[in-house]
């Protein structure tokens, strides 16, 4: 199955990816995917099924999250992407008809992309793992501050702030990093130098878009 009208973005966090689907649907009339828009469909969602994205959604006591070892929340998170793929696919089919141009800020793997897209219309966006760690909670979106205010309210918040830092650093680790470098689809490297406008650019040209 071949979605001929979608343009995916992947790669690793504060790369950049939801602000140019965001741009991307803007700027050509399209419809934008961004980042977990699968949420749509989590209500309704059988825990057997999808045991890691209903993790949260039924979690009683969030400290339970933020206090993981590293290692859980490795898996955890490689869990996601995986049930996150299988919801990507499903909306994603109900809009191959819709006659707009689709960006997706995915988490289909990059396997199932090489099956799914046009090869064009896959890019790579990277920060550099440090950055995507270090600097995870400067985002202002609701999630992330709920969760930073969390690790702060931790009797040792050092200690919570750092084993949570662990997590983080396993899912962008260099091994991870390397792998997304060498997939064969176009990469385009976080420069805080670059505009946004420039980067947008870029992206278009990636895809043919200009």
């Amino acid at each position: 199955m071949m979605f001929d009208n979608a343009y995916f973005i992947q790669g690793t966090a504060y790369a950049g990816k939801s602000t140019m689907v965001r741009l991307l649907a803007q700027k050509h009339d399209g419809i934008e995917c961004g980042e977990n828009y699968h949420n749509a469909l989590l209500p309704d969602l059988d825990k057997q099924a999808f045991p890691c994205l209903t993790y949260t959604r039924d979690l009683e006591d969030w400290r339970d999250f933020v206090t993981r070892p590293p290692e859980v929340y490795e898996a955890w998170v490689d869990g996601v992407s995986k049930e996150c793929e299988i919801l990507e696919l499903r909306i994603l089919e109900n809009l191959r008809t819709q006659g707009k141009p689709v960006f997706v800020d995915t988490n289909i793997s990059l396997g199932t992309l090489k099956n799914i897209a046009q090869p064009q219309h896959v890019l790579i966006m990277l920060a550099d793992p440090e950055v995507s760690v270090h600097r995870f909670f400067e985002r202002p979106d609701r999630e992330k501050q709920f969760l930073y205010r969390l690790l702060m309210a931790e009797d040792n918040p050092e200690q919570a702030m750092e084993n949570f830092r662990q997590g983080l650093m396993r899912v962008n680790s260099p091994q991870r990093y390397q792998r997304f470098l060498g997939s064969g689809f176009p990469v385009i490297l976080r420069d805080d130098r670059r505009s946004k406008e420039d980067t947008l650019l870029l992206v278009e040209k990636v895809f043919g878009l200009i």
